[in-house]
Protein backbone atom coordinates (compact mmCIF):
# COMPACT_ATOMS: atom_id res chain seq x y z
CA UNK A 1 0.00 0.00 0.00
CA UNK A 2 1.14 3.19 -0.95
CA UNK A 3 1.47 6.04 1.78
CA UNK A 4 -1.45 8.78 1.91
CA UNK A 5 1.38 11.44 2.36
CA UNK A 6 3.24 10.74 -0.41
CA UNK A 7 0.04 10.62 -2.94
CA UNK A 8 -0.55 14.16 -1.78
CA UNK A 9 2.77 15.43 -2.10
CA UNK A 10 2.48 13.81 -6.24
CA UNK A 11 -0.90 15.67 -6.48
CA UNK A 12 0.61 18.77 -4.86
CA UNK A 13 3.78 18.46 -7.09
CA UNK A 14 1.30 17.34 -10.38
CA UNK A 15 -1.27 20.59 -9.63
CA UNK A 16 2.16 22.92 -9.21
CA UNK A 17 3.73 21.89 -12.30
CA UNK A 18 0.31 22.50 -14.54
CA UNK A 19 -0.07 26.10 -12.76
CA UNK A 20 3.44 26.36 -14.09
CA UNK A 21 2.65 25.56 -17.24
CA UNK A 22 0.08 26.90 -18.12
CA UNK A 23 1.97 30.50 -16.73
CA UNK A 24 4.38 29.50 -19.09
CA UNK A 25 1.96 29.19 -21.85
CA UNK A 26 0.06 32.24 -21.49
CA UNK A 27 3.81 34.24 -20.37
CA UNK A 28 4.06 32.73 -24.33
CA UNK A 29 1.14 34.15 -25.56
CA UNK A 30 1.71 37.16 -24.04
CA UNK A 31 5.21 37.41 -25.37
CA UNK A 32 3.48 36.76 -29.18
CA UNK A 33 0.77 39.41 -28.88
CA UNK A 34 2.97 41.78 -27.99
CA UNK A 35 5.29 40.64 -30.82
CA UNK A 36 2.31 41.14 -33.55
CA UNK A 37 1.46 44.60 -31.63
CA UNK A 38 4.72 45.62 -32.40
CA UNK A 39 4.90 45.21 -35.86
CA UNK A 40 1.72 46.55 -36.39
CA UNK A 41 3.07 49.71 -34.78
CA UNK A 42 5.75 49.70 -36.86
CA UNK A 43 4.26 49.16 -40.06
CA UNK A 44 2.31 52.22 -39.43
CA UNK A 45 4.84 53.90 -38.70
CA UNK A 46 6.77 53.24 -41.34
CA UNK A 47 3.68 54.38 -43.85
CA UNK A 48 3.72 57.22 -41.65
CA UNK A 49 7.59 57.79 -43.12
CA UNK A 50 7.04 57.33 -46.25
CA UNK A 51 4.21 60.19 -46.44
CA UNK A 52 6.36 62.62 -44.44
CA UNK A 53 9.30 62.10 -46.84
CA UNK A 54 7.04 62.68 -50.11
CA UNK A 55 6.00 65.88 -48.25
CA UNK A 56 9.60 67.03 -48.30
CA UNK A 57 10.25 65.96 -51.74
CA UNK A 58 7.22 68.64 -52.76
CA UNK A 59 8.57 71.31 -50.45
CA UNK A 60 11.91 70.74 -51.53
CA UNK A 61 10.43 71.25 -55.29
CA UNK A 62 8.47 74.47 -53.98
CA UNK A 63 11.44 75.96 -52.23
CA UNK A 64 13.52 75.20 -55.40
CA UNK A 65 11.65 76.66 -57.84
CA UNK A 66 11.01 79.81 -55.19
CA UNK A 67 14.69 80.17 -55.28
CA UNK A 68 15.11 79.86 -58.89
CA UNK A 69 12.36 82.84 -59.44
CA UNK A 70 13.41 85.31 -56.22
CA UNK A 71 16.92 84.89 -57.67
CA UNK A 72 15.49 85.72 -61.76
CA UNK A 73 14.88 89.28 -63.09
CA UNK A 74 11.81 91.25 -61.40
CA UNK A 75 9.76 90.45 -64.94
CA UNK A 76 9.88 87.00 -63.25
CA UNK A 77 8.68 87.90 -59.38
CA UNK A 78 5.93 89.93 -61.17
CA UNK A 79 4.82 87.20 -63.59
CA UNK A 80 4.79 84.61 -60.37
CA UNK A 81 2.99 87.10 -58.31
CA UNK A 82 0.53 87.48 -60.97
CA UNK A 83 -0.13 83.84 -61.64
CA UNK A 84 0.10 82.49 -57.70
CA UNK A 85 -1.68 85.58 -56.29
CA UNK A 86 -3.82 86.60 -58.97
CA UNK A 87 -4.69 84.04 -61.21
CA UNK A 88 -3.88 85.76 -63.98
CA UNK A 89 -2.50 83.68 -66.76
CA UNK A 90 -0.53 84.85 -70.21
CA UNK A 91 -2.19 85.38 -73.46
CA UNK A 92 -3.11 82.29 -75.51
CA UNK A 93 -2.89 80.08 -72.42
CA UNK A 94 -5.02 77.88 -70.94
CA UNK A 95 -5.51 77.25 -66.95
CA UNK A 96 -7.13 73.72 -66.04
CA UNK A 97 -8.42 73.96 -62.44
CA UNK A 98 -8.81 70.28 -60.83
CA UNK A 99 -12.00 70.30 -58.95
CA UNK A 100 -12.73 67.36 -57.62
CA UNK A 101 -10.35 68.51 -54.04
CA UNK A 102 -7.79 66.03 -54.74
Amino acid sequence: MANPSRRKRKRKASVVGAVLKMLFVLFLLSMLAAYIANQVALSSKKAELDTLQEQIEQQKTQNEEMQRILSGDSDDVTEWVARDSYNYAAANERIFVDVTGN
